[in-house]
């Protein structure tokens, strides 16, 4: 049953959005979403709400090493908050990060979820329901080697694997990101040209200019789809509070990250 699902061809962000606002009325799947707590994750469950799809729960994965081939590693916590301002469910999977068998450990834990002979599992937070999980949801752009392992995960599960975003135009996708409502700020920087002082920063319009200026300057991908930075959404459209932040700059000499001391939806 596991088959591949991307929703952009030749339309944009905003024109998707609107065709599933109209036509949400069919069948009405029962989805979790792959959520970081980043932009990528984040448009991905806006995407599957306005297809009038029922978001059972964000999934988290925790990685308790140094370093993930798969996973967002900086402010994934900051998707349990997400979570209760969408008023869906939530649940933590820690991993290991070890190469190719991260995946596994999260096919491991996702299975009595998704189970067609288990209800919901009382580890999703606000979630009880006999019906059986449809899909899955991520927001994987490019990466080959993500896209792969999470669409051969849900065959395995027999669910359909959706990956929306897959091969949106990086600088359309971050446009649209701000241009929808949007509201991110830098966790991890980790290349050339983005330095301590993007950390903690809300990239809006005036310094998505310089992002992009310095992405050509630099060569690094706009949408930091290589690893260059990561996100988290603070606010969006899919979200009925916003994330006040509180927390430092950690630089490490050539990267670092912004070390989140507290956090409450207001």
């Amino acid at each position: 049953m596991g088959s591949y699902q991307s929703m952009w061809g030749v339309r944009t962000l905003k024109e998707e959005v609107s065709i599933s606002w109209r036509g949400h009325q069919g069948w009405s799947m029962r989805v979790l979403i792959l959520a970081s707590g980043g932009k990528d994750s984040s448009l991905a469950s806006w995407w599957a709400m306005c297809r009038g799809w029922e978001v059972v729960a964000l999934v988290t994965v925790s990685v308790s090493g140094e370093d993930s081939w798969m996973f967002q590693l900086q402010g994934t916590e900051m998707a349990q908050l997400q979570a209760e301002a969408q008023g869906v469910g939530w649940m933590r999977i820690d991993v290991s990060g070890v190469p190719e068998r991260e995946v596994d450990e999260l096919e491991e834990a996702l299975r009595p979820i998704i189970s067609r002979e288990q209800v919901v599992s009382p580890a999703v937070r606000g979630v009880s329901s006999s019906r059986p999980i449809d899909a899955i949801v991520c927001g994987a752009l490019a990466s080959e080697y993500q896209r792969r392992r999470i669409e051969r995960m849900a065959e395995r599960l027999g669910v359909i694997s959706y990956c929306p975003l897959w091969h949106h135009d990086p600088g359309a996708h971050m446009r649209d990101l701000i241009e929808c409502g949007f509201e991110m700020i830098l966790v991890s920087v980790s290349c050339e040209g983005l330095t301590v002082e993007w950390l903690g920063r809300v990239l809006d319009e005036y310094y998505l200019r310089k992002l992009e200026s310095l992405s050509l300057e630099y060569r690094f991908s706009v949408d930091g789809e290589g690893g260059e930075y990561e996100t988290i959404i603070i606010a969006g459209p899919h979200m009925s509070k916003r994330i006040e932040i509180v927390g430092r700059p950690v630089w490490h000499g050539a990267r670092g990250e912004f070390q989140i001391d507290s956090a409450k939806l207001i």
